[in-house]
C-alpha cells in the first residue's frame, strides 16, 4: 500500500475522479507576468504508475511529449480502435508508461503575502502534482489547463521542488480516442503566477452587435470574508464602464475552494460600434480592475473583445443577423517534430495559411485548443466551433449512458465553456465527437444552455438518426461525410428544422477532395445548406530517421522542405514505429503536408471561396459580383490577364467596382479580342491592395476566369513520302521515346481507391499488368494501323492506334473499346516514356498546380511552365499524382530547347513524371522510390475522378470512366 494519497486514489482507473485539489476553470488570463517553467526538467519514464521512482534521471523538454524525445515509448496511431484491449474504464496494468518530471523552482521574494498558483497547460492523460514531496492535486482532461493553489506549500524567496507525474493510459483514454497519434507527456506550457488574496476569480463578457456591453465579475478573497468597500471598474478603449447599480454584490462562502466570493457587473453602450466578424475582426481592448476600498488596485484582467451576435433563426445560422457560409476545416494540434506540442508561431502560421486560402472557420477537433489559438482566431478572423475533449469512438455506445463517466462529460464541456466564453471567434459549442448519444451528452448540453444561452450547441451524434429532430442535444444538423445528394434532398424536403453544416466532409487523405466545387455549387444555391468543415488541416506525418526508425524530434528543423523529407528521413505514419495495432496512413489526411506546405486542394478551395467572381459575360462586358457577407471590395486590387493559345498572355490594370456584399456590376471588356490567337481566356488576378494581418500587399486572393472564345479545330495534314516506323510488335519507334505509346487503364491507386475497394478490384481485373496481343498491323503509305487486344479478367479491351506522318511529326489516333465488365476503370489513355534530359514541361491548359477531372475548379487555363521533377505531388503514401487537367498542348524540353511537343485533339488529362504507376504502387514511402531518367507521360481520353471514398462518398457518376468506345488523338513533334 502507498502512503501517497494521490496514488492511493488510483485516478487512472476511476472515471468518477475527474480531479482532486484542482481549482475551478475561469476566463481570467494569467499568462502576463507569470513565471514560466518551460525548459528542461529531470525525467524518468516508469513502466507503470505503481513503479517506484529511483535510479538515474534523464532530461525531458517541457512542453513536450516523451514519445518524441528519444524514449522507448514511441508514438502510436489508431483511428477508432483503442491501442490496448482493456474495456472501459480499465487501462493496462503492466504496461502503462508513466513520466515523472521534476525541477527546482525559486519562488520570487516579492510574492510574499500573495496567493501562488501552479498552472499546467495540458498533460496526457492523468496528472498528479507534488511539491516538496507533498501531494497537491490530480487532473484529467488532456487538453485543458489545470491549476493548483500552492500558497500554503511554498514560501516566497525559497526554493521548492515541483514534481509532475503523468500517467499515459487511464479510464480517460477511452474518451480521448480521437483519430490521432497517441502520445504521453506535458503538451502545453507550465507556469507559476501570483495574485493578491483579493482577486478577480472570473470575468464574463457579453458584447452585442448593437454596441451593448455587459461585464460580470466574480471576486474572491482567500483570506476570509471579502473586505468592505471593494469595487470594480473598467474601460474599453478609453471609454469608462459604469457599475450596474441594480446588480447585487454579496459575500458568501464557497465550499469548493474554501474562500468567499462576491459579484459585480459593469455595463456600457458603445456608439458607432465596429462589429466583429470573420471578414472584419474588429477588436476592442477591455480592462477590468478590482479595487480595495482605498482605491488601490488589487487585481487586473485584460481582454480583447468583439461585438457580435450569434443566433439560429429557422434553418439559418446567423452572425450579426447575416446568414454566413461556413468555409471550415478541422484542426488538430500537430507538429512533425514535437507531436502534440505547438508553439504560438506555429499556430499563427496555421491560421495565416488557412486565411490565405479562403477558409473562415475552424473546428477544434476533437478537443479545446491552446488559449493562444483563440486569441489568434479573434485577431485574424475565424469562426470557431469549440469542441470538448470527448471522443469514445471504440466504446461509444457503452460510455454515452455510463453514469461513471457522467462527471467527466459535464466537467470537460463546462471547463471549456468557462475558459473560452469571452472569445468572439467562438460561435458554437461542440459536445465532442463520435461518442454515440446518451444521457451524458444531455447532461452536458443542459449545463451549457443554462450557462451560456448566447451560442448554439452542436453534436453530430445527437442528430445522426434524424437531422430534423428537435429537443435533442444539438441546435445544428452537423452530419459527418453525408453525401451531397442526401443533404440537398433534406434541404428540399420541407422537413428541415435546423441549419445543416457538415462537421466533417471532403476527406483529404492523399490525392483527394474530388467534387469539392460541386459541393459548394450546391451549398450556395440551396437554402438550408450552409457549409462545413473539411477533414482535416494536417497530414500527421512524423519526421523519422530511415535507419534508426526513431522520431527525429526537436532537432529536426531544416530536414524537410516543400512537403518532402530530406534524404535519410521520411514522414512516418501508423505502423512505422513498430506498433502492432495501428491504422496506417489514415493519419495522413490533411490539406497541407506535415511541414504546412499547401496541397493542390488548397488552391481549389481558394477559388471556391473567392470574394470576387465573374458572374457572366457577353461581347460588351463582364459582370462582377461581391460574394462576401460583410465587406466591400476596397481592400482588394486586381489586374486583367488575357491568355491566348497562340498569342501568349496580355495584361491590363483592373478597377474593381464599389460593391456591397451580394451586389453585382457590369464592367467593360478590358481588351479588344484579337481575331487570331485561338482559344481565349480572361482572368481577373485579385490580390490584397494593402497589408493584411494574414498577408502582405499583393497576396493572391483569387483568380476568377471566363472563356471569351473557344478553340477552332485544326487537324494536321498528312504528308507524302514520309513513313512511320513501327517494330514487329506494332510499337512506334521514335528517337525521343524509349517506351512506345501503349494503352493505359491503370493508375497507382490513391488512398481513396485503396480504401474504397477500387484498387483491389482493378488488380483482380488485371489492369495493373494487362497482357497485350497484337492482332493486326497494316501499312498504307505514311499511315500505319495497329490493332491489339489487352486481356483482362473482365474481357478483352480492343485497342486501335493509327499513326500518320504529318508535317514535322506524327499524328496518333487511338480508340479503346472496353467491355461491359470494365464498368469503372482508373483511366483510358496512352502512356509512353521519353529519353533522358527533357526536364522542363510547358503547357497550355489548367494549372500550374495539380488538377483532376473532379478537382479542377481552382486551376486556371493559361500558359504554364514547371520543371518535371516539381510536377509530382509527394502524398505521404506514394500514389497517382501530378496530373494536369484540361491540357491542350505541351512540350518537354532540354536546356538547349530541344525536345518534343504534343498537341491534343481536345483538352485532356495529362500526367508527366519520373515514376511508372507500378513503381508508385509498389512502395510505402518516398525514400523507396527510384526515379526514371526520362519522363513517364500519360495522355488520357478519360480519367476517373478522385472522390473521397477513403472516408465518405466516392466521386459523382459523371466523373466515372464508363465501358464502351473511347477515342482520342494527339500529334507528336520534335522541337
Amino acid at each position: 500500500m502507498t502512503n501517497d494519497p494521490l496514488l492511493a486514489l488510483r485516478p487512472w482507473e476511476s472515471p468518477e475522479v475527474t480531479s482532486w485539489g484542482r481549482l475551478p476553470m475561469n476566463a481570467v488570463d494569467r499568462r502576463t507576468g507569470a513565471l514560466p517553467l518551460d525548459g528542461d526538467w529531470r525525467f524518468q519514464l516508469l513502466p507503470t504508475p505503481d513503479a517506484p521512482v529511483g535510479g538515474s534521471w534523464s532530461s525531458a523538454h517541457v512542453p513536450g511529449v516523451w514519445t518524441m524525445q528519444d524514449t522507448d515509448d514511441r508514438p502510436q496511431y489508431t483511428n477508432v480502435r483503442m491501442p490496448f484491449a482493456e474495456y472501459p474504464p480499465l487501462s493496462p496494468v503492466y504496461a502503462n508508461p508513466t513520466g515523472v518530471y521534476e525541477r527546482q523552482v525559486d519562488i520570487p521574494a516579492e510574492w510574499a503575502g500573495r496567493r501562488i498558483v501552479l498552472q499546467v497547460g495540458a498533460a496526457e492523460s492523468v496528472l498528479l502534482v507534488h511539491v516538496d514531496g507533498r501531494p497537491v492535486g490530480i487532473s484529467k482532461d488532456s487538453h485543458l489547463a489545470a491549476e493548483f493553489d500552492l500558497t500554503g506549500l511554498v514560501s516566497a524567496g525559497a526554493r521548492s521542488v515541483v514534481r509532475l507525474t503523468v500517467v499515459k493510459w487511464s479510464d480517460a483514454s477511452h474518451i480521448e480516442d480521437q483519430d490521432q497519434w497517441w502520445h504521453g507527456g506535458i503538451t502545453r506550457s507550465v507556469l507559476l503566477y501570483a495574485t493578491d488574496p483579493l482577486r478577480l476569480s472570473d470575468v464574463t463578457v457579453r458584447a452585442s452587435r448593437d454596441g451593448s456591453l455587459r461585464v460580470d465579475c466574480v471576486v474572491r478573497d482567500s483570506g476570509g470574508a471579502l473586505p468592505e468597500g471593494w469595487y470594480v471598474s473598467g474601460e474599453l478603449d478609453g471609454l469608462a464602464l459604469a457599475q450596474d447599480a441594480e446588480f447585487d454584490r454579496f459575500n458568501v462562502e464557497d465550499d469548493r475552494v474554501s474562500d468567499f466570493l462576491g459579484e459585480a457587473r459593469l455595463v456600457a453602450t458603445v456608439p458607432d460600434v465596429r462589429t466583429w466578424t470573420a471578414e472584419t475582426p474588429e477588436l476592442y481592448d477591455l480592462t477590468v480592475r478590482l479595487h480595495r476600498a482605498d482605491g488601490t488596485v488589487a487585481d487586473t484582467s485584460r481582454h480583447r473583445i468583439g461585438f457580435r451576435d450569434v443566433e439560429i433563426v429557422g434553418r439559418d445560422l446567423l452572425v450579426n443577423g447575416e446568414r454566413v457560409f461556413i468555409r471550415g476545416v478541422n484542426r488538430h494540434d500537430f507538429h512533425p517534430l514535437t507531436g502534440r506540442t505547438v508553439s504560438y508561431d506555429d499556430m499563427r502560421a496555421d491560421l495565416i495559411t488557412l486565411k490565405r486560402f479562403g477558409f473562415n472557420a475552424i473546428r477544434t477537433s476533437h478537443y479545446p485548443g491552446d488559449p493562444a489559438l483563440y486569441d489568434l482566431a479573434d485577431e485574424l478572423g475565424f469562426y470557431v466551433v469549440d469542441e470538448a475533449d470527448i471522443e469514445s469512438h471504440d466504446h461509444a455506445h457503452e460510455i454515452a449512458d455510463d453514469p461513471r463517466y457522467l462527471n467527466a462529460f459535464v466537467d470537460r464541456v463546462a471547463r471549456m465553456v468557462l475558459r473560452d466564453k469571452n472569445h468572439p471567434s467562438v460561435i458554437v459549442w461542440s459536445l465532442g465527437n463520435e461518442s454515440d448519444y446518451g444521457a451524458n451528452h444531455d447532461a452536458a448540453a443542459g449545463w451549457v444552455r443554462r450557462h451560456d444561452p448566447t451560442r448554439p450547441i452542436q453534436y453530430e451524434g445527437a442528430a445522426k438518426l434524424d437531422w430534423a429532430a428537435t429537443g435533442d442535444a444539438t441546435d445544428i444538423a452537423c452530419p459527418m461525410y453525408a453525401s451531397l445528394e442526401e443533404c440537398v434532398e433534406h434541404a428540399l424536403s420541407g422537413r428541415q428544422t435546423k441549419p445543416l453544416i457538415w462537421c466533417e466532409y471532403s476527406h483529404a487523405m492523399g490525392n483527394s477532395n474530388g467534387t469539392l466545387a460541386d459541393h459548394w455549387a450546391a451549398i450556395e444555391s440551396t437554402p438550408g445548406l450552409q457549409g462545413g468543415f473539411i477533414w482535416e488541416f494536417w497530414d500527421h506525418g512524423i519526421l523519422q530517421g530511415v535507419n534508426d526508425g526513431r522520431p527525429v524530434g526537436r532537432g529536426g528543423a531544416g530536414l524537410y522542405d516543400n512537403g518532402v523529407a530530406a534524404p535519410g528521413y521520411r514522414w512516418a505514419y501508423g505502423g512505422d514505429f513498430g506498433e502492432p495495432i495501428h491504422d496506417g496512413a489514415f493519419i495522413a489526411d490533411g490539406v497541407v503536408f506535415p511541414d504546412r506546405t499547401p496541397k493542390p486542394v488548397m488552391y481549389e478551395h481558394r477559388e471556391i471561396a473567392a470574394p470576387v467572381r465573374i458572374a457572366c459575360h457577353n461581347h460588351e462586358g463582364i459582370v462582377l459580383g461581391n460574394h462576401q457577407h460583410f465587406r466591400g471590395l476596397d481592400w482588394l486590387a486586381a489586374e486583367w490577364e488575357l491568355s491566348l493559345t497562340e498569342g501568349g498572355t496580355l495584361t491590363a490594370p483592373a478597377e474593381l467596382p464599389d460593391l456591397r456584399p451580394g451586389e453585382t456590376a457590369a464592367v467593360p471588356l478590358p481588351f479588344e479580342l484579337p481575331e487570331e490567337g485561338g482559344e481565349a481566356w480572361l482572368t481577373l488576378r485579385v490580390t490584397t491592395a494593402g497589408d493584411e494581418v494574414w498577408g502582405p500587399r499583393g497576396t493572391v486572393v483569387c483568380l476568377p476566369q471566363v472563356r471569351l472564345r473557344e478553340a477552332s479545330a485544326q487537324a494536321p495534314v498528312g504528308v507524302e513520302n514520309r513513313f512511320v516506323e513501327v517494330d514487329d510488335d506494332g510499337l512506334l519507334v521514335h528517337p525521343l521515346l524509349v517506351s512506345a505509346p501503349a494503352l493505359s487503364l491503370w493508375r497507382a491507386p490513391t488512398d481513396n481507391d485503396e480504401l474504397g475497394g477500387l484498387g483491389l478490384r482493378w488488380r483482380a481485373w488485371g489492369l495493373d499488368a494487362p497482357v497485350r496481343k497484337v492482332t493486326d498491323v497494316r501499312r498504307n503509305g505514311g499511315r500505319v494501323t495497329v490493332q491489339a487486344e489487352y486481356a483482362t479478367e473482365a474481357g478483352a479491351v480492343r485497342h486501335v492506334q493509327v499513326f500518320t506522318a504529318v508535317e514535322g511529326g506524327i499524328r496518333v489516333e487511338e480508340s479503346a473499346d472496353l467491355p461491359e465488365g470494365l464498368d469503372d476503370v482508373a483511366r483510358v489513355g496512352s502512356v509512353f516514356e521519353t529519353v533522358a534530359g527533357l526536364d522542363l514541361m510547358e503547357w497550355y491548359g489548367q494549372g500550374p498546380w495539380e488538377s483532376y477531372p473532379d478537382r479542377a475548379f481552382g486551376a486556371p487555363v493559361g500558359h504554364h511552365s514547371m520543371p518535371v521533377d516539381e510536377l509530382f505531388t509527394p502524398y505521404l503514401r506514394p500514389q497517382e499524382s501530378g496530373g494536369r487537367h484540361g491540357v491542350r498542348r505541351f512540350t518537354l524540353s532540354a536546356p538547349d530547347a530541344t525536345g518534343l511537343a504534343v498537341v491534343l485533339d481536345e483538352p485532356r488529362q495529362v500526367g508527366v513524371g519520373r515514376y511508372r504507376a507500378e513503381g508508385l504502387s509498389g512502395v510505402a514511402h518516398h525514400d523507396e522510390l527510384v526515379p526514371r531518367a526520362g519522363c513517364v507521360v500519360h495522355i488520357d481520353a478519360a480519367h476517373r475522378g478522385l472522390g473521397t471514398a477513403s472516408c465518405g462518398p466516392d466521386t459523382s457518376a459523371s466523373y466515372l470512366v464508363a465501358p464502351g468506345v473511347h477515342r482520342w488523338s494527339w500529334t507528336l513533334r520534335a522541337l
